[in-house]
């Protein structure tokens, strides 16, 4: 009886225990206090048919003491800029640990836009460093690892002096730095002297504007105009080579404003404000489009030009109306860009940037305060001075100034054009991956060694994103363009991504040339053990093939630019890439000369349409691929009687000649291929692996390069 009644008298007392809340409870229950099941969804917001949500940023974790101040150490040094490297596999193992049982590390979402453009994420804190579960761990034997550098984006800052005494900055992703800094390399290591600069092209140098800037030398002439028929004419050319790209007019109102100004071109000039100065400059365009041929040294069209510019008010007087002047400052920058005048187009990109933040135009921008029509426009103008901005500033090789998570992704609206759209969409995605690789495999300091193939590795992830989505959209078709043609549309955004891919790839390519100068013979064996290292350069090699191949095409259609800066770029970079690879390594490819030939012969189409750029650029092409090829066989002449002389004799024989028919060079036209897929692209960035990463600090530190 005793035992029964105790037994009673424990199931009673258990009955009445308070039972432990839950370590994890819903949001409700937690507001509410009351006591939640833990599960999912709780029995509390199950029985009430509620949504039953989750919230554990309050959770409490136990964490070791070390791990908090690693973090708040690796902070600290972030915010402060300091040079350290961190371990990897550090980093990989404090990561994992966070994330464990939530898949990989958090990521801050970037959304191009709402149009079907695809999203790209930029990593938290020490992104760049982050290692995803799965990845092999990385070695930690990598001695002198914080002294290896990616030679074109660290170190001391390179000048190059003009023979008129200016200094130039030699900027990190720029083509013209690159091309020098290889011309200057090779030049000092064939005739241990600095590369003279008395015949050398630099900064605005080309074509003479007939105007020194200043102005007390502003004449109050009469209207300059030209009759209303060839003004249309010249504005519909405008419209058919810039303004798929760009929008450098609203059709519209420009319209209006022109029949106005012939009833009454006085009282037009004198009353109209800001719209002459843009008149004169889309004048300026279009007689360079269509006129090709220069007066001395000054391009067709110049006259305009200048004018326009010596009417231009003041800042003060631009910012009144910001809709009309950021539209003549993209005109301005995207001519003077055009005349190879890099510093003075970079400057006003700059300053209708600015205009345009402050306007709100990289807002949200509101219909009820401004009217459907103006936030079209705005729209219009804010994503053309995105993708000028971008473009300059990476031909610069300067920091990019416009940061994308500041601003919104919405895009004009294009009522009957929606491949004009999908166009705009294309060049902003394009930008953003020619962003995210000038800001991490260019960026301040890059490391040559596990960062920076890991950024590479993620810019190529980035670009085969987008080229399945550009082909289906804007297929090119080489091999049928003589059916059907090309778009120049088209054309141009597959030149824009191939660039993308070069610009990613070719510090690699840098570093095998430097290697190949500076290191003793036997590096040759080193320069091949990598197998995936060398996989990037045929990346680069093949973007440089395609850019070359889009653009004889475009010859062939007389479709190929002679004023827009874009196809100069695209020829430049690829020729000088091509004639480049082989002198690194001869095996990474064989028929080097018909890739020069034919870089050499686009170069010569533009010439011959007035554009003394173009001929500045052919030159030091020639004088660079002379070089190449003595260095070439220099190194051939080094060897055994045995070894040199069947491959010097065939180098030679080889190389390119004024006197030489043009049938010598092989194919009439080169290989016609679509180019690397991106099944191709992504095999080649998942191939980095721990191996090539440590190839590179190896090869490297082994060599004494930097």
């Amino acid at each position: 009886m005793f035992s029964s009644k105790r037994i009673s008298s424990k199931a009673m007392e258990g009955s009445h225990r308070v039972k432990k809340r839950s370590p994890n409870a819903c949001q409700r229950c937690r507001r509410q206090k009351i006591k939640c099941s833990g599960s999912q969804p709780c029995d509390t917001c199950s029985k009430r048919k509620l949504t039953c949500v989750f919230d554990d940023r309050d959770q409490k974790i136990l964490v070791t003491r070390g791990y908090i101040e690693d973090l708040l150490r690796k902070i600290a040094l972030l915010k402060g800029g300091e040079d350290e490297v961190f371990s990897p596999q550090s980093m990989e193992q404090d990561v994992l640990r966070s994330a464990e049982g939530k898949g990989s590390p958090s990521r801050l979402p970037l959304n191009v836009c709402d149009m079907g453009c695809p999203t790209r994420s930029v990593p938290a804190i020490g992104g760049d460093d982050i290692a995803v579960e799965g990845e092999p761990e990385w070695s930690q034997n990598l001695e002198g690892a914080s002294q290896l550098t990616n030679p074109l984006s660290s170190g001391p800052s390179t000048f190059m002096a003009a023979a008129s005494g200016r200094i130039f900055y030699l900027g990190t992703s720029s083509n013209w730095s690159f091309a020098r800094k290889i011309l200057s390399m090779t030049h000092d290591h064939l005739y241990n002297s600095p590369l003279p600069t008395g015949s050398l092209y630099f900064d605005g140098s080309a074509y003479d504007l007939g105007w020194d800037g200043t102005r007390n030398t502003i004449s109050q002439d009469i209207p300059m105009a030209p009759p209303l028929d060839f003004s249309i004419y010249l504005m519909n050319a405008v419209k058919f080579h810039a303004g798929q790209l760009f929008h450098l007019f609203d059709e519209e109102s420009f319209m209006a404003g022109l029949y106005a100004f012939y009833e009454n071109p006085d009282h037009q000039m004198a009353h109209s404000g800001l719209w002459y100065i843009h008149y004169l400059l889309i004048l300026a365009f279009g007689k360079a489009f269509v006129v090709q041929r220069n007066q001395g040294s000054r391009p067709a069209g110049c006259e305009f030009f200048t004018k326009a510019l010596q009417l231009l008010p003041d800042t003060t007087y631009l910012s009144r109306d910001p809709i009309i002047a950021t539209e003549i400052l993209c005109c301005i920058a995207l001519y003077l860009q055009s005349l190879d005048f890099r510093s003075a187009a970079h400057n006003y990109i700059g300053q209708a940037a600015r205009i345009a933040l402050a306007q709100g135009m990289h807002t949200d921008m509101s219909t009820e305060h401004l009217g459907d029509a103006s936030i079209q426009r705005c729209r219009r103008i804010w994503w053309t001075i995105y993708i000028l901005d971008r473009q300059m500033t990476s031909l610069m090789g300067l920091p990019q100034s416009i940061r994308d998570d500041q601003i919104h992704h919405q895009l004009p609206y294009f009522p009957g054009s929606p491949q004009k759209a999908i166009a705009l969409s294309m060049q902003i995605k394009v930008c953003q991956i020619m962003e995210e690789i000038n800001s991490s495999v260019y960026g301040p300091d890059g490391r040559l060694n596990r960062n920076f193939l890991r950024r590479t590795k993620s810019a190529l992830a980035s670009a085969a994103e987008l080229v399945n989505e550009l082909r289906n959209c804007y297929d090119l078709r080489l091999d049928e363009s003589s059916i059907s043609g090309v778009s120049r549309l088209s054309a141009h955004l597959h030149l824009l991504y191939h660039q993308c891919l070069v610009l990613a790839t070719r510090p690699v390519l840098f570093c095998f040339l430097k290697m190949r100068i500076q290191s003793a013979d036997s590096s040759f064996e080193s320069l091949n053990s990598s197998a995936n290292v060398r996989k990037l350069l045929q990346v680069c090699i093949d973007s440089a093939q395609q850019i070359l191949n889009i653009l004889t095409v475009l010859q062939r259609q007389t479709l190929l630019d002679s004023f827009l800066p874009f196809d100069l770029e695209s020829t430049y970079i690829s020729a000088v890439v091509l004639v480049t690879a082989p002198a690194a390594d001869v095996t990474l490819l064989e028929d080097w000369t018909s890739w020069l030939h034919t870089g050499v012969t686009l170069l010569d189409e533009m010439i011959s349409r007035g554009n003394l750029i173009a001929e500045f650029r052919k030159s030091e092409l020639q004088q660079l691929a002379g070089m190449l090829s003595q260095l070439a066989a220099d190194r051939l002449a080094n060897d055994t009687e045995s070894v040199r002389k069947g491959p010097l004799e065939q180098l030679v024989s080889r190389l390119p000649s004024p006197t030489t028919p043009d049938r010598v060079f092989g194919m009439e036209f080169p290989n016609v291929n679509h180019g690397l897929t991106t099944a191709d692209i992504m095999a080649v960035a998942e191939s980095i692996d721990t191996g090539d990463v440590d190839w590179i600090a190896h090869a490297v530190t082994e060599n004494h390069i930097w």
